[in-house]
């Protein structure tokens, strides 16, 4: 066997393992590929380490006889699947997170990604279809060591990465705050009952702040009690984030719920750019008579000077107007169905939602204030935007918008990688419980990007899919050889073998 350089038609060069047979060249794996000279170099080095390695573990062509297989098939000795290793062990590798060699660690991240379950049964899912034993007592002990010596190395790894994707400068971050919950009734010093964003006001939480790029790729988060007001958040991960990584310049983007007087004060004071959802209904009586008589058309967006540093851009849409007016209604008709039964009282009159609508009629009744109901009709459409920064209001709506590429990182963790609800009680359990989501995350957002690059017609949960039905079955023949082979036979199976070249 030997290793070979392979330039493909894009000027990409691939680096191979190929095998004489028969007079034919064979390849035995594709290392990788990538036209960075150095990276080339890293490539060639693993090409050698498998082949020396390979020893007793040899390939065999069981498609090219079949009575050999069936003579053989009452062999097989194990059959494991290989896909999500072949797949997303690229990823992995290519972000940079071999440098942490640790094998557990590549595995719990995988089965995140491929079987979001608890650590039991993830630990059942590694042995049934990995056939890797690792009982999940030892899982426990792990994610002790996890958070003590990894976590400091995983966020420079994928911020380099993310650094390299974007062309070497990140000036511009989106930050935001979820709540994730625990299925136990009592608190302690982290977990505590707070605002969930997820509804499960009976259950302790914790706070996750999460820093994304452009493109919405992970940065850095932080865990913090699940009773504490998500504004006060921001300023920490940001200012660790600056000083680690020596930024001199940064914009901030986060949503309203961030918007406080004291986090504008503290941005402002230490340096900060910054682009913050804005509640314009909470402004002044002379901002608000300002906003309102304006008269704009769709895409439209003007200045309203807040002071001498901060200004509000105020823009109006045809189509949030469409759905603000179709919010109220709803909202309204819930309210008309609880007025009906009679069960209102003076305690749910308050600015909670829609519940601003309600009044009370003298000292008993309650009842919809249709009046207050029309006045807000006069705010469908407008958007707000608080900002410091010198950039066009075109600019500043743009890179807004790119806000939800957030609530997307927040809506795969919670849902694809199943995040919570989280079982563990132990901060530095929960801590790497939280890690390697992060991590996983990442990969997931380096796999839809490559699938783009690429061109390829399926999502990053198709792909992943697809290759969890890899196999690769092991047989012992008669004198004593232990063979293998991928068991790459659909033609789903063979397309994305062909995009990543693990064929």
């Amino acid at each position: 066997m030997f290793v070979r350089k392979k330039q493909n038609k894009s000027g990409v060069i691939s680096v191979q393992v190929i095998a004489k047979q028969n007079r034919k060249s064979k390849l035995i794996k594709t290392i990788g590929s990538s036209s960075d000279n150095t990276e080339i170099e890293r490539l060639l080095a693993e090409g050698k380490k498998f082949i020396e390695n390979y020893g007793g573990q040899q390939s065999f062509d069981f498609y090219s006889n079949i009575t050999i297989v069936e003579n053989i098939v009452k062999n097989i000795i194990s059959h494991k699947e290989i896909g999500t290793e072949l797949l997303l062990g690229k990823i992995f590798d290519d972000i940079g997170f071999n440098k942490i060699d640790d094998k557990i660690f590549r595995y719990l991240v995988f089965a995140r990604l491929s079987c979001p379950v608890s650590k039991l049964k993830t630990s059942d899912y590694l042995n049934r279809y990995k056939d890797i034993n690792i009982p999940v007592q030892k899982i426990y002990r792990y994610l002790d060591k996890l958070y003590i010596n990894q976590k400091a190395r995983i966020q420079p790894i994928s911020y380099a990465h993310t650094l390299k994707v974007l062309g070497g400068i990140i000036s511009v971050v989106f930050y935001d705050v979820t709540t994730l919950y625990f299925q136990i009734d009592q608190e302690d010093e982290l977990r505590k009952r707070g605002f969930s964003k997820e509804g499960k006001h009976q259950n302790p939480q914790i706070i996750l702040g999460l820093l994304v790029s452009v493109g919405g790729y992970p940065l850095a988060y932080e865990i913090h009690e699940g009773n504490k007001y998500e504004g006060h958040t921001m300023l920490p991960i940001l200012d660790s984030f600056k000083k680690k990584y020596d930024i001199s310049k940064l914009v901030i983007i986060a949503d309203s719920g961030l918007l406080s007087t004291s986090n504008i004060d503290e941005l402002q004071e230490k340096g900060y750019d910054f682009i913050l959802g804005a509640r314009i209904k909470n402004e002044s009586s002379n901002i608000k008579e300002q906003i309102l008589s304006l008269n704009l058309t769709n895409g439209q967006s003007t200045i309203i000077e807040k002071n001498k540093v901060l200004k509000i851009i105020i823009s109006y849409s045809d189509k949030r107007a469409k759905r603000d007016k179709h919010n109220r209604e709803r909202g309204l008709q819930k309210l008309e169905k609880r007025v009906q039964t009679g069960k209102l009282t003076k305690a749910n009159i308050n600015n909670r939602g829609y519940n601003k609508y309600l009044k009370m009629d003298g000292d008993i009744s309650v009842s919809i204030d249709m009046e207050k109901f029309e006045k807000d009709a006069k705010w469908d459409g407008l958007k707000g935007y608080i900002t410091n920064t010198c950039l066009t209001n075109d600019e500043i709506i743009e890179n807004y918008s790119h806000l939800w590429k957030i609530e997307k990182a927040f809506r795969i963790s919670k849902h694809d990688l199943k995040v919570r609800p989280i079982y563990h009680r132990i901060r530095k359990r929960i801590e790497a419980h939280i890690t390697i989501n992060f991590v996983a995350y990442k990969i997931y957002k380096e796999l839809e990007r490559q699938l783009k690059l690429k061109q390829a017609n399926i999502s990053p949960e198709k792909a992943i899919e697809i290759a969890k039905t890899i196999f690769q079955i092991e047989v012992k023949l008669e004198n004593g050889i232990h063979v293998t082979q991928k068991l790459i036979l659909s033609d789903e199976q063979k397309y994305l073998a062909e995009l990543f070249g693990f064929g």
